[in-house]
């Protein structure tokens, strides 16, 4: 069930392919530009207040972290792009292992991307999605900090954003509306990650729309 994400912890930071653990099982990663929500989503996911470090410096993250579900299962925190002041030796090596990580990891069973509700759509948002779709893997786009808005901008978003994806993806990409603040969203989220996880016995496997 989608409720055995609330068992991830920590398992380990990788920096380079050689850090990665053993290519085996299932996991799902979480995208997203910096300041989107990414941390506050995967708390929320997982009813973990402190499982992803919620950051007041954006692009903290800078290493693919990841969170064991089971010991089959995992949760992978992609490294934060926008605000991170960084050199741009380690941008391009992010952006090889990145690349190769999408290219290479049989594990990788779909892509969550993050993106903040009132700024949908950026390049970076667009650049992962064209990773998963590449490589044939179903996304699922939360857009996040739902609250800030209300009910019908909420949804006015919602349906331009799903009419775009539908237009560059086909049915590649799902997405919803998501609020950390306010969990709503969270178990329409935790089903598509749990069914990607293999957590839901009853529930479509990777791939389904």
């Amino acid at each position: 069930m989608s409720q055995l994400l609330e068992r991830a912890q920590y398992l380990l930071s990788a920096h380079n392919a050689r850090q990665l653990p053993a290519d085996v099982g299932s996991e799902v990663a979480f995208a997203g530009r910096s300041n989107a929500g990414k941390s506050s989503a995967l708390n929320a996911l997982t009813r973990r207040n402190a499982l992803a470090r919620v950051s007041k410096t954006p692009g903290r993250t800078q290493q693919l972290v990841f969170f064991q579900v089971t010991p089959d299962a995992h949760l992978v925190d992609l490294p934060g792009y926008g605000y991170a002041k960084v050199p741009m030796d380690l941008q391009a090596h992010w952006q090889a292992f990145i690349d190769q990580y999408f290219r290479t990891r049989e594990a990788l069973k779909g892509l969550v991307v993050v993106m903040d509700i009132r700024h949908p759509l950026r390049e970076y948002d667009l650049q992962m999605l064209a990773y998963a779709v590449q490589r044939g893997l179903p996304a699922h786009a939360l857009l996040t900090k739902a609250d800030k808005l209300g009910r019908g901008q909420q949804m006015q978003t919602l349906q331009k954003v799903r009419k775009e994806l539908s237009g560059m993806y086909g049915d590649s990409v799902s997405v919803q509306t998501f609020s950390g603040e306010s969990r709503q969203g969270v178990d329409e989220a935790r089903t598509v990650i749990g069914s990607w996880l293999g957590l839901n016995p009853s529930a479509p496997g990777p791939g389904a729309a």
